[in-house]
């Protein structure tokens, strides 16, 4: 038996799109994206290696780190509140209602980006581990996420994410 760490699962990257239309997304929603060189740690990543971080209204993010992590953690600072989304520091939620609204609207926010969409996203969420109890990321969102669109459309985020 090897030592070695698993691969990393093929998923697509902020190398593949670039950071432009990212931090385009992002500034719309008062979000700024920080660009993280090559080998440096994330600042306020929750999981380490090529994962985005957020601390504040900042997002950081290597050309290494997968789009939907970009997105989940941008979209953890998105559902929050300005006084508390000013006073995080990697981890971004503290609800389970929060983590269904992230993922939800990350899915959403996939479409905005060019080459990317919501069912790229969403295969590439399968694929790095995101668990429902539907067996995938598309059957949770098309068949188990009314709670979440609820709680985005309550807040005024489901229509500020299809207008982004």
């Amino acid at each position: 038996m090897s030592d070695a760490p698993a691969p990393e699962p093929a998923v697509q990257r902020l190398a593949d799109i670039g950071f432009e239309n990212p931090a385009r997304l992002l500034a719309g929603f008062g979000l700024e994206l920080h660009v993280v060189e090559h080998g440096q740690p994330i600042p306020g990543s929750y999981w380490g290696d090529s994962e985005a971080g957020v601390i504040g209204v900042r997002v950081y993010a290597r050309a290494d780190t997968p789009v939907h992590s970009l997105l989940h953690e941008a979209c953890h600072l998105i559902v929050l509140p300005a006084k508390r989304r000013v006073l995080v520091h990697t981890d971004a939620s503290d609800s389970v209602d929060e983590e269904d609204a992230t993922c939800y609207l990350q899915i959403l926010l996939a479409e905005q980006l060019a080459g990317v969409g919501s069912a790229r996203l969403m295969s590439d969420m399968d694929a790095w581990g995101y668990s429902y109890r539907l067996g995938s990321t598309r059957a949770w969102f098309e068949q188990d996420a009314e709670n979440a669109r609820q709680w985005l459309e309550a807040r005024g985020l489901l229509s500020l994410a299809r207008a982004a």
